[in-house]
């Protein structure tokens, strides 16, 4: 199995920037791709940012300009530097990531989801 877990969540006024983290933990053999999604109340979740492990990255629209993601293969963990903050973008954040776990002889696909945390931007 494998685990994610967030952390740098919390409340900040608009204009205001957060930095999140997501550590991959457990039978990890490779990560492809790693991503940010959000969630708001009532919202279906969504596509925030994406980066591959190659270093491509893919940003939802609505972000482009005011986030970057970004990797630390060796570390397994993902970051998401969030400035210019929107009362908009206040939302549950999830981390996801999907790959292989085990090893090079026997391995599968995975595909993991972190618990979420709250970012909250005040107008």
């Amino acid at each position: 199995q494998v685990q994610l877990v967030e952390s740098g969540g919390g409340l900040v006024q608009a204009g205001g920037s957060l930095r999140l983290s997501c550590a991959a933990s457990g039978s990890i053999f490779s990560i492809n791709t790693m991503g940010w999604y959000r969630q708001a109340p009532g919202n279906q979740r969504e596509l925030v940012a994406a980066i591959t492990s190659g270093g491509g990255t893919n940003y939802a629209n609505s972000v482009k300009g005011r986030f970057t993601i970004s990797r630390d293969n060796a570390k397994n963990t993902v970051y998401l530097q969030m400035n210019s903050l929107k009362p908009e973008d206040t939302a549950v954040y999830y981390c996801n990531a999907y790959g292989r776990s085990g090893d090079a002889v026997t391995w599968k696909d995975f595909a993991s989801w972190g618990q979420g945390t709250q970012v909250t931007v005040s107008s």
